[in-house]
């Protein structure tokens, strides 16, 4: 309630936005005391680091640094030996810009911030020194101190002074992220479900997602004991488990319900099963006691799979299969919750170790050719902007092309980076304004540093808080940086119109080049985006359908999910709906769970006995490899054939386990694939 409040009323960005300030003077205090010649970089830099959360700019702060000194050494090693041969040295420094750019775009963490500063600080090094190379390693040395300073400065107040936990903010994000997944689940097993629960259910991949980049910093965590690291992977693999398990209950109910197939016991079962999410927060040993109880139920209730077995016994045995791993998932989750919420290192239940073994990264989707293209853009503004200035004769024109290929490499990840960039363009004309206004009517009259800081305090205080606001910052952090100018963040004041007005232009134009570039080179990214995350997914699906080794079905779980979470925001854009047919993920998702269960199932039995499944999965590789995003696939009567033989062979194995195993997996796969195709005995009669 307490923290609403804040919220509510800005205190939070008040508090951040003073916090702010003071790292910020700090540093340009301290620029001025020492006497770097451009005291604005330390300025810009405390600005650029600065979070409302400890660990994120503690962790920012050290990527920044390596980020730094790694290309300032770039630009120390690549100018002297091209200095004479200006052509060179432009395809050297976009080159290196584009590679930087090409790692960035496939790490996709906070980590990738670090790989794209190395590329653009050499760029701000290297075009400056053209026509002063021989003060090279001064300037890199230079730019190095200025940055390191106004590092250290946000550092020092942002983790010391009322430090934004990382570990309270997470733990909220996990109750929040808790209570909607617990909801979710409940909500499906309702006999008659709430359409809209899919798409709510599909937030849950964008959760996960955001936990993964948040246990980034936890290392970094200065007010707290920070939840271990393994705790939090462990979470987000069974919080990804959540989203296949319950989308399957709530499938096979409405298959179900289509065929009266909902007997007594299991709509009594699942009320009850409704009622424990609702006493989910009970102390844990109720909760572990209740679910044991409903999971005995499930297994008491699964029907035997023979050759009599019809098609809604075969549904009614894989409800209960996966309502029982659904209840077993939540309460690994609410456990491991609990972990991360005490400073105890002690297990809080006896399943913490076994889910803690061989936590790993989490899998994430690597799209090589956006990497690719994104470098390109980096590359091609660079060479192109360096011949524009080089024909134009036009002295501050390497700053208008450092400027844009800053800009092209810092929104390259972007899916649209037009809109960051006007953000951008707006920021500077609002600095600019307010830079004349300093300039020229205001900084003549200040004495002293305690005035000059009181003079810059108003505005820098209203756009600090706004940089706390989603709707602003991306016009807040521009007009900050735009008043670090070196003709307001110095230490002797210069009032020359035409160097200001020129620099001034010089900004604008270096913006206004990069959305020119941005427009001509991402002009159908967006779409090309979206098959290639697709095609991605059903080409993993592919090539595990026909693999020998043992499933990864987490890793599988994990990289799907992160596909999920960047194709629902793209899909909005381009006005189409993650469900539809040709842009289910989930189905896939569960599609590729089952191909999972297959291959497990095939390595467990001896080799005589897989030719069935063998069939199948082949035959599933076939259909994902014709899939095309830009029309419905049709179905595929071949692969519906061969799973209906399949399912007649293992109804009759000898082993029960195996007639089980073999069920469940089939009957997913055929839900996932053909939920419209009549029922095996109605198809071959």
């Amino acid at each position: 309630m307490i923290q609403e409040l804040k919220t509510r009323f800005g205190l939070d960005a008040a508090v951040f936005s003073m916090k702010a300030f003071a790292a910020a003077m700090l540093a340009t205090g301290v620029a001025f005391a020492i006497g770097l010649e451009r005291p604005y970089w330390a300025f810009i830099t405390s600005y650029v680091v600065a979070q409302p959360l400890a660990g994120a700019v503690l962790s920012k702060a050290l990527f920044r640094v390596i980020g730094t000194f790694v290309g300032a050494c770039m630009a120390v090693v690549m100018v002297p030996p091209l200095v004479n041969s200006p052509e060179l040295l432009t395809l050297a420094i976009a080159g290196w810009l584009a590679l930087c750019v090409f790692v960035s775009l496939l790490d996709r963490t906070p980590r990738s911030y670090m790989f794209v500063l190395a590329g653009y600080t050499a760029v701000l090094i290297v075009l400056p020194a053209v026509e002063a190379p021989g003060a090279i390693f001064e300037d890199a040395v230079l730019r190095v101190q200025e940055i390191t300073l106004g590092i250290l400065c946000g550092s020092l107040v942002h983790g010391v002074v009322l430090p934004g936990s990382v570990s309270k903010f997470l733990l909220g994000r996990v109750a929040l992220i808790l209570a909607d997944a617990e909801r979710w689940s409940r909500d499906s097993l309702a006999l008659e479900p709430d359409p809209a629960l899919d798409g709510e259910r599909r937030r849950l991949a964008q959760d996960v997602t955001e936990l993964h980049q948040l246990s980034i910093h936890l290392p970094f965590e200065t007010s707290r004991l920070a939840p271990r690291v393994r705790v939090v992977r462990a979470l987000q693999d069974q919080l990804s488990m959540v989203m296949p398990l319950g989308a399957a209950v709530a499938d096979r109910i409405a298959a179900l319900r289509e065929r009266d197939g909902v007997t007594s016991g299991i709509e009594a079962l699942l009320a009850d099963t409704q009622g424990w999410f609702d006493r989910i927060d009970a102390p844990r040993r109720q909760r572990e006691w209740e679910a044991a109880r409903l999971i005995a139920r499930c297994s008491a209730m699964e029907p035997d799979v023979g050759p009599t077995s019809d098609w809604t016994a075969l549904l009614r045995l894989s409800v209960l299969s996966r309502l029982s791993s659904l209840i077993a998932v939540h309460l690994d989750v609410r456990d491991l919750a609990e972990q991360m919420a005490t400073l105890d290192r002690r297990p809080v239940s006896p399943r913490i170790p076994a889910l803690l073994e061989g936590r790993r990264n989490r899998e994430l989707h690597r799209d090589v050719p956006r990497a690719v293209r994104g470098a390109l853009g980096a590359f091609a503004t660079i060479v192109v902007g360096s011949m524009l200035w080089i024909f134009s004769g036009w002295s501050d024109g390497g700053t208008a092309v450092m400027l844009a290929g800053v800009f092209l490499a810092l929104f390259s990840a972007a899916d649209n980076p037009l809109a960051p960039l006007k953000g951008f363009l707006v920021g500077t004309l609002i600095a600019a304004t307010l830079g004349a206004i300093y300039v020229f009517a205001i900084l003549p009259r200040v004495d002293g540093f305690a005035m000059f800081a009181a003079a810059l305090a108003p505005p820098l205080l209203v756009l600090g808080s706004l940089m706390c606001s989603p709707r602003y910052a991306g016009i807040a952090l521009p007009s900050l940086m735009g008043m670090g100018s070196p003709f307001i963040i110095a230490a002797k004041y210069s009032g020359h119109f035409a160097t200001f007005a020129n620099g001034m232009l010089a900004q604008v134009s270096g913006i206004v080049f990069a959305i020119v570039m941005a427009r001509l080179l991402q002009g159908a990214g967006l779409e090309q985006a979206i098959r290639r995350t697709l095609r991605a997914g059903w080409r993993d699906i592919a090539e595990r359908s026909n693999l020998m080794a043992p499933p990864d079905v987490r890793g599988w779980i994990n990289r799907m999910l992160d596909r999920l979470a960047l194709l629902a925001p793209r899909l909005a854009m381009m006005g189409k709906q993650p469900g539809e047919p040709l842009y289910d993920v989930l189905r896939d998702l569960r599609t590729g769970v089952a191909i999972g269960e297959l291959r497990q199932l095939r390595l467990d039995l001896p080799p005589e006995r897989t030719a069935p499944l063998t069939t199948v999965l082949s035959e599933v590789g076939a259909y994902y490899r014709r899939l095309e995003p830009d029309e419905r696939p049709p179905a595929d009567p071949e692969l519906l054939g061969g799973i209906d033989r399949a399912l007649d062979v293992f109804a009759r194995d000898e082993d029960a386990g195996v007639r089980r195993q073999a069920a469940l997996a089939l009957v997913s796969l055929r839900r996932n694939l053909f939920p419209d195709a009549l029922a095996p005995s109605e198809v071959s009669a």
